[in-house]
């Protein structure tokens, strides 16, 4: 394996880089969109308005947040909507977490970002 870079070794390996499972621990996201979690002790996120958003992703989109400063721009609840907006919904509406993972794991398997660690999470929809 030494002979391999470093993505091909995690091709091989069938190893996510870091940025794939940082975006998967993102599940959290299911959490608190379906209650999940108490709602007087977590995050709130923006559910976009019918007229909001457009036909294309799931129905049940989220609104991106503007930001002045960095620091706010890469903090959770803006990091997550791009990938959260991305997918389908077969896999947004799922009935458990379980049943989140599984098509979402499914719907990531062929994105750049699982294998290529230089991949830029933003065009892959998140992963994402």
């Amino acid at each position: 394996m030494g002979n391999f870079k470093y993505p091909e070794r995690l091709r091989q390996l069938e190893l996510p880089t870091l940025a794939y499972r940082r975006n998967r621990g993102d599940i959290v996201t299911y959490k608190l969109l379906s209650g999940l979690y108490d709602k007087q002790v977590t995050l709130q996120l923006d559910m976009a308005t019918i007229g909001q958003h457009h036909t294309r992703g799931n129905s049940r989109k989220l609104t991106v947040t503007r930001c002045r400063f960095d620091l706010r721009k890469y903090c959770f609840t803006n990091r997550i909507v791009n990938m959260w907006n991305s997918s389908p919904d077969n896999v947004i509406l799922a009935d458990n977490v379980n049943q989140f993972k599984n098509p979402l794991d499914k719907h990531w398997k062929m994105h750049d970002i699982v294998f290529n660690y230089r991949a830029d999470s933003a065009e892959t929809g998140g992963l994402a």
